[in-house]
């Protein structure tokens, strides 16, 4: 198993993980956004019909 991780993965370079962790965060941000306005439209639609 140890020879396997050593010679049969293909670990990313630094550059390619902190492009990857910013994209990661972009995303979730974005994501978080998009569940909020969702919330806040659903808050407002239930606050009409009560």
């Amino acid at each position: 198993m140890r020879d396997e991780f050593l010679y049969k993965v293909t670990w990313p370079s630094w550059d390619e993980l902190i492009e990857g962790s910013i994209l990661v965060a972009i995303a979730s941000l974005i994501i978080a956004v998009v569940v909020l306005v969702m919330d806040l439209a659903s808050q407002g639609i239930m606050g009409l019909i009560y």
